[in-house]
C-alpha cells in the first residue's frame, strides 16, 4: 500500500515538472518548412511587472510616512509657523496693545533723531573750534542746531538717565509722553505737538512785549536831559508803537547810535529791563543775565549773515521761514510765504549792520517789529 502511494506521488511530481517545462511542436507548413511553436515561462512577465510596481508604491509611501519623516515635516511645518509669527509679532502686539506701541515708537523715533543731532553737534563744535569760534564757516542749519542743541540736551537729559535705571522706564517714559512739552525736545513731538509746543512758547514771550515797552519808555527822560541827539527819532519810533504802528527798517538804523551809549547799551540797562529782555528771548533769567544776552544776539546775527550767504530769504523753504519768524518773535501760523519773506528781509537788513557796540538794539529788534503785528495779537489776546 505504501509502495502503491510513494508510486502515484512520483507520478504526480513529474508531471508538475513536465507542466513547467517548455513545450514544442514540429509540424510542417504550406510550404514545406517546418514551424516550431515554444512555450516559455516568459509569458508571466506583465503579472511580475504588475507585483514590482505595486511594490515600489508601497515602498515609496512607507518612505513618506516613516517616523523620521513625518517628524523632519511635522519640525518643518511648525518653525515656519513660528516664523512668520515672529515676523509680524510688532502687528499683533500693535493690535492687542496700540497705546504702549505709540509710545514705543515715539521714543525709538525720538532717540534716534537726537542721537543723530548729538553726532552733528560733535561735527559743528570741532569746525568752530578750528575756526577759533567764528560761526561764519557754518551754514544756517547747522547754526540753529548749535544753539538749540544744547539746550535740548540739558532738557532730555533727566529722562534719559533715569529710564537707564531698573524699572524706571516703565514710570518716565509714560510720564514723559503725558508731558512732552516739559519733558521732551521736539525729537519725541508729532508734528501737530510741534505747532502747538511752538505757539505756546511764542505766547509766552510775547507776554513780555509791552513790560520791554514801558521799560523803553522810562529811559526817555534820561536821553531828554542828556540832549542825547537821537531823542527826537528814539521818541518818533516809541510814538509809532504805541499807536499801532511800526518803523521801516531805515527808521530803526538811524537811531543806531541811541543803543551804543547809556540808557540802552547793554551793560546800562537795569536788572528788570534784563529780565524782562531774558523772558522775552526765551532766555534763563538766573546769573550771567547779559553774557547770555549777548550770546543770543550774536547767535542770531550770524544766523541771518548765513541767510544772506545763502542767496537771501526768498530761497528759503516754507518751514524754515516760519522756524525763522517764530525764533524772531513773530508768529507765522497762517502767514502767507510772501508776507514772511517781506518782514524777514526787514529783520535782516537792520541785523546785517548790527556790530558789538549796539548789540542791544537787536535784543530790542522784535519789539519794533512785532510789537502791534496782527498775528501776535491774535496769539495773546
Amino acid at each position: 500500500m505504501s509502495l502503491t502511494l510513494l508510486r502515484t506521488l512520483c507520478r504526480h511530481q513529474q508531471h508538475v515538472l513536465q507542466q513547467r517545462q517548455p513545450v514544442s511542436f514540429v509540424g510542417s507548413g504550406a510550404f514545406g518548412g517546418a514551424i516550431r511553436l515554444q512555450s516559455t515561462a516568459g509569458g508571466d512577465g506583465p503579472k511580475q511587472d504588475g507585483d514590482n510596481d505595486k511594490q515600489s508604491t508601497k515602498e515609496r509611501l512607507a518612505a513618506k510616512y516613516s517616523r523620521e519623516n513625518v517628524k523632519r515635516n511635522v519640525q518643518g511645518y511648525v518653525f515656519s509657523r513660528f516664523f512668520d509669527y515672529v515676523k509680524n509679532y510688532d502687528k499683533v502686539i500693535e493690535k492687542k496693545f496700540p497705546s504702549a506701541v505709540h509710545v514705543y515708537r515715539v521714543f525709538l523715533v525720538g532717540v534716534r533723531d537726537f542721537f543723530n543731532d548729538m553726532k552733528k553737534l560733535v561735527k559743528i563744535t570741532k569746525i568752530v573750534y578750528s575756526h577759533d569760534n567764528d560761526l561764519r564757516c557754518l551754514t544756517r542749519k547747522e547754526i540753529e542746531l548749535y544753539y538749540q542743541m544744547p539746550r535740548d540736551m540739558r532738557k532730555v537729559a533727566p529722562v534719559l538717565l533715569i529710564s537707564a535705571l531698573p524699572f524706571a522706564n516703565y514710570v518716565i517714559f509714560p510720564l514723559a509722553y503725558m508731558y512732552p512739552r516739559t519733558l521732551l525736545t521736539s525729537h519725541f513731538w508729532s508734528a501737530q505737538q510741534k505747532l502747538d509746543f511752538v505757539q505756546i512758547d511764542l505766547r509766552n514771550r510775547l507776554l513780555y512785549n509791552r513790560r520791554v515797552f514801558r521799560c523803553m519808555q522810562s529811559k526817555l527822560d534820561a536821553l531828554k536831559k542828556t540832549h542825547d541827539p537821537g531823542y527826537e527819532k528814539f521818541a518818533y519810533m516809541l510814538g509809532l508803537l504805541g499807536s499801532g504802528l511800526h518803523p521801516t527798517s531805515e527808521e530803526i538804523l538811524d537811531v543806531k547810535e541811541v543803543f551804543q551809549r547809556p540808557p540802552f547799551h547793554l551793560n546800562s540797562l537795569s536788572s528788570s529791563h534784563l529780565k524782562y529782555l531774558c523772558r522775552l528771548h526765551d532766555i534763563h533769567a538766573g546769573l550771567l543775565r547779559r553774557f547770555r544776552l549777548s550770546e543770543r544776539a550774536y547767535v542770531v546775527h550770524h544766523m541771518d549773515m548765513a541767510i544772506k550767504r545763502e542767496g537771501g530769504v526768498h530761497n528759503m523753504p516754507i518751514e524754515s521761514l516760519k522756524h525763522a519768524c517764530y525764533l524772531r518773535g513773530l508768529n507765522a501760523n497762517n502767514l502767507s510765504a510772501e508776507s514772511m519773506i517781506e518782514w524777514l528781509q526787514e529783520w535782516v537788513k537792520v541785523s546785517l549792520v548790527v556790530d558789538e557796540d549796539c548789540i542791544s538794539m537787536l535784543l530790542h529788534l522784535p519789539i519794533f517789529l512785532t510789537y502791534n503785528h496782527t498775528n501776535n495779537w491774535i496769539l495773546i489776546h
